[in-house]
């Protein structure tokens, strides 16, 4: 059976068919993906945040500059069937409610392409890599000038990071890309440099170029994106009332340091670039509810965190270098997604630290409650929570 992989409405219906699937109108998803033949349903739950959101402009150097903050309470979209995720979330949102609140910071914004040129030694690589660095400034302005239809304004060259091993130049193209997460405009952006201004122009022969040579780590965890950053660079924190501890979390502040001293020992012991619980089940319930490249819920979930005793109780905080989100493009523009963006406050142009911030802050919550769970004797309400939500026995 060969079945059409386009998506007019008679393809589409011929693969529904084909495949003795209910025929459901999917024009609205045509221009999501190819070959669109069906949906899968996924439950949303929400969840309520009580959070001090930084607001924050990018200045013309390309350097992150806060402009207000406004305490909120925010209703957020977790889209899985991971049983037990969705009232754990609420938990820590809660002591963090009781505790007054998380805050919010957005650090830094770039986004990389690491693209690679091999050259025929080491040699003319670092003539290759020191050239490069210099010409950083004309090649912004090559882009910014060409009125090629094949280029995004958007994506603007802010730094080039080169290293060189053996005849390979790794060059990671740090941009900017405005509202989108912008892996499409980088990409052709920097596949101009490649081959409109570094190829013609370099001061040594180039033997082979490659757009994306893995320097970076695209949609992986890497020390690279942990150290320097992919996307949204956001810090969530809050300060802990003992009482919200005992009373919502059900443990004690002797057993969160106990926890964590035992945690940071085997993330240390396993060579664990984030140092985190599990991130990973709260960003890709918001990434799937609200449209984002689910590719991207490994980068975006590196994170850092740490728990000193301060005056008032334990102060907890992420670090999460790599938050990799839009507001606009891509699976946005869907019906439900667009729904719940606009729900959250996040929905278009000048929302994508707003949304940043509110993925931190939901991973924030679940830290908290699940790093709780698991310090009481025995982790005994980490397995409780599992058995009594977990589906299946």
């Amino acid at each position: 059976m060969r079945l059409s992989r386009k998506n007019d409405p008679d393809s589409v219906r011929g693969r529904q068919q084909a495949l003795g699937l209910p025929e459901v109108d999917l024009q609205p998803y045509e221009r999501a993906a190819e070959s669109v033949t069906g949906l899968v349903s996924i439950p949303v739950s929400v969840a309520q945040l009580a959070v001090s959101l930084g607001e924050y402009e990018l200045s013309e150097d390309g350097e992150v500059r806060a402009t207000g903050r406004s305490d909120e309470e925010v209703v957020v979209p977790l889209a899985h069937t991971e049983g037990g995720l969705t009232a754990s979330v609420q938990r820590g949102a809660k002591a963090i409610a009781e505790s007054g609140g998380a805050r919010t910071y957005v650090v830094a914004d770039r986004i990389t392409r690491a693209s690679c040129f091999v050259c025929k030694n080491a040699g003319e690589a670092l003539a290759l890599a020191h050239w490069i660095e210099g010409e950083v400034p004309a090649m912004r302005e090559f882009l910014r000038a060409s009125d090629s239809p094949e280029l995004s304004r958007h994506a603007v060259l802010r730094e080039a990071k080169t290293h060189v091993v053996g005849p390979m130049c790794h060059v990671l193209w740090r941009f900017t890309t405005g509202d989108a997460f912008g892996a499409n405009m980088m990409t052709r952006n920097a596949y101009a440099l490649n081959m409109a201004y570094v190829l013609p122009q370099a001061p040594v022969a180039i033997e082979r170029t490659i757009l994306e040579a893995n320097m970076g780590g695209d949609k992986k965890p890497s020390f690279e994106y942990f150290q320097q950053g992919h996307g949204k660079t956001v810090i969530a924190e809050t300060t802990l009332t003992e009482a919200a501890i005992e009373r919502v979390l059900r443990t004690t502040l002797g057993d969160l340091e106990e926890l964590a001293w035992a945690g940071t020992h085997g993330a240390v012991a396993s060579g664990m670039q984030s140092v985190a619980f599990t991130p990973a089940s709260a960003i890709a319930a918001v990434f799937a509810a609200t449209g984002q490249d689910l590719g991207l819920v490994s980068t975006s979930s590196l994170a850092h965190g740490t728990e000193p005793r301060v005056a008032g109780g334990p102060h907890v905080s992420t670090r999460s270098p790599g938050i990799v989100v839009g507001p606009v493009g891509g699976g946005t523009t869907l019906p439900d997604p667009k729904r719940w963006l606009e729900l959250m406050g996040c929905a278009g142009p000048g929302k994508v630290y707003r949304l940043a911030q509110l993925v931190a802050a939901t991973a924030l919550a679940l830290e908290i409650s699940a790093s709780a769970a698991m310090a009481t004797a025995g982790s005994e309400n980490f397995f409780r929570a599992h058995f009594e939500r977990g589906g299946m026995r």
